[in-house]
């Protein structure tokens, strides 16, 4: 197993900014996935994954972990009979293109969320009214201490929530489809991307949702619209003018120009609703938001 260090994690995020990892591999199969982890742990080095670098902001001064980018075998995906079998690194289009070709369906959802099936089995990832809780079976963790199958029960799969913790890495997932029309799957999926690309930035550098949306009326991206935040910058990051829970890249954007614009935007929800909104973005490094005021 090839272990890399000082390696650039900013360049594998989809908002291009953050700083480096102390020690990065890309690991193809479980037995080598054991092997990186096993050397972390023998430094005492915690572990970090990065699948498309979606949902991720790293924090400029870096990470001291090592960082996992899943390939080979566990970035592969194949039908088999009416069940999606992914490697953990698997894109989700690559997965839902195996599951169209196959004619199943209910993988469809997924093409509005540019990430991987770890990733997704990690925040239970969801869009448009459905969620990897739906559709999964069974995910295979592996640790320092080997691995085991889980269903969705044992994951504790809630809204964009598991109980994962840090140094468990979903290596493959297996997920209970239907058989359905490609081309009734086909303009499902473009149904479903021209709704995102009219809502969201997706033409920009985001690292996509910021929030969770709250237990409100309002979504976090409408309460934020109409905070007036539309637009708001601060340094080379900016709140997309599209959508108020997006945050560009829009000029050399870092970490902590980021993270200035997560505190601002929770300070005035809080302020102008009582809502004390949650980060959907995961943070790698030493990242916090500041605790709102009573």
């Amino acid at each position: 197993m090839k272990i890399e260090e000082a390696v650039s994690l900013g360049r594998y995020t989809t908002l291009g900014a953050g700083g480096e990892a102390r020690a990065f591999a890309r690991p193809p199969t479980v037995e080598e996935l054991q092997q990186a982890l096993a050397w972390a742990r023998e430094r005492g080095l915690p572990t970090v994954t990065v699948g498309l670098g979606s949902n991720l902001l790293v924090a400029d001064e870096g990470v001291d972990a090592l960082a996992l980018k899943l390939g080979g075998e566990l970035a592969s995906a194949e039908v088999r009979g009416d069940v999606l079998v992914a490697g953990g690194g698997a894109a989700n289009a690559v997965c839902l293109h195996r599951a169209r070709a196959a004619g199943l369906g209910g993988f469809e959802f997924a093409c509005a969320i540019p990430g991987t099936v770890g990733g997704g089995v990690r925040m239970n990832a969801g869009a448009y009214g459905s969620d990897w809780s739906e559709i999964l079976l069974r995910a295979l963790v592996v640790d320092d201490q080997g691995a085991r199958w889980l269903t969705p029960g044992e994951l504790g799969l809630s809204y964009r929530h598991s109980e994962l913790e840090q140094g468990q890495v979903v290596a493959r997932a297996e997920f209970r489809l239907e058989p359905r029309d490609p081309q009734e799957i086909k303009a499902k999926v473009a149904e479903l991307q021209a709704l995102r690309k009219a809502a969201q930035p997706t033409n920009k550098r985001t690292f996509g949702s910021v929030f969770k949306n709250p237990d409100h009326a309002l979504t976090a991206g409408l309460m934020l619209e109409a905070c007036g935040l539309k637009g708001h910058r601060i340094g080379g990051a900016q709140i997309s003018p599209r959508h108020a829970n997006f945050i560009e890249n829009a000029d050399g954007a870092s970490a902590a120009d980021a993270i200035g614009l997560m505190a601002e935007a929770r300070r005035r929800a809080f302020g102008e609703y009582g809502v004390e909104l949650e980060h959907e973005v995961q943070f790698l490094g030493p990242l916090s938001l500041p605790p709102l005021a009573a």
